[in-house]
């Protein structure tokens, strides 16, 4: 698995109220390896967003981040159970997912190779308690 995957911290734009015991981070810019456009970046995380709030009840907004690089990507929180949560990955294009149980913090490929691999603690990634 990708190194990186394990040095990405959190960020979010509003403290999460009532959130769910169990929830996926999912993103839809660029895979892992790949460069997009600005405006391909936007297109697919709008695209997410709608796909994501037509389905799930509690959608939130949450920013990955490598602080040594400041690469960031924005992306979503959501009350999604594990394995869609990698099928919605997979319907972005993207190479893997967070997810959060607790305040046990995950990391899957989307493909066949999905297995949740133990990150660390979500809030000590993040500040925000999960």
């Amino acid at each position: 698995m990708n190194p990186i995957y394990f040095d990405t911290f959190f960020s979010c734009d509003e403290p999460f109220i009532n959130q769910p015991d169990e929830f996926a981070v999912i993103t839809a810019y660029a895979t892992t390896g790949e460069k997009w456009s600005d405006e391909k970046n936007f297109q697919a995380d709008n695209a997410l967003k709608e796909f994501l709030d037509a389905r799930f009840k509690w959608v939130k907004r949450i920013t990955g981040y490598a602080p040594e690089t400041g690469h960031a990507e924005p992306g979503w929180a959501v009350d999604c159970g594990w394995l869609e949560s990698c099928e919605v990955g997979l319907r972005f294009n993207q190479d893997a997912i967070y997810y959060v149980t607790g305040d046990k913090l995950s990391v899957s490929y989307c493909d066949e190779r999905r297995e949740m691999v133990y990150v660390g603690g979500f809030s000590k990634q993040t500040g925000v308690q999960g």
